[in-house]
């Protein structure tokens, strides 16, 4: 893989988890890092609960990637509401 395709495969990420964002109740700690993280490891939970069906752009399947970082935000915010409220 060369150096663009690494940073297109980080665009993409990063996009794919700014979608999720939008339509789940969490929302992404952080800038767009952060977000290239959740998109990242969000396409890996996708892909390993659905598999890689749909568009793919840059090596990213799409509709899991957007799947699996939605699930991902909605986990991570229910963990961070968690510890937020046991510190009240």
């Amino acid at each position: 893989m060369t150096i663009l395709g690494i940073i297109l495969y980080c665009i993409i990420a990063a996009v794919c988890a700014w979608i999720a964002d939008y339509f789940t109740p969490g929302t992404i700690p952080g800038g767009f890092l952060t977000s290239v993280v959740f998109g990242i490891i969000g396409a890996w939970i996708g892909t390993s609960l659905m598999g890689a069906f749909g568009p793919s752009l840059a090596g990213v399947p799409l509709l899991p990637a957007i799947i699996g970082s939605a699930i991902l935000i909605f986990v991570v915010a229910l963990i961070g509401r968690g510890f937020y409220r046991e510190r009240l």
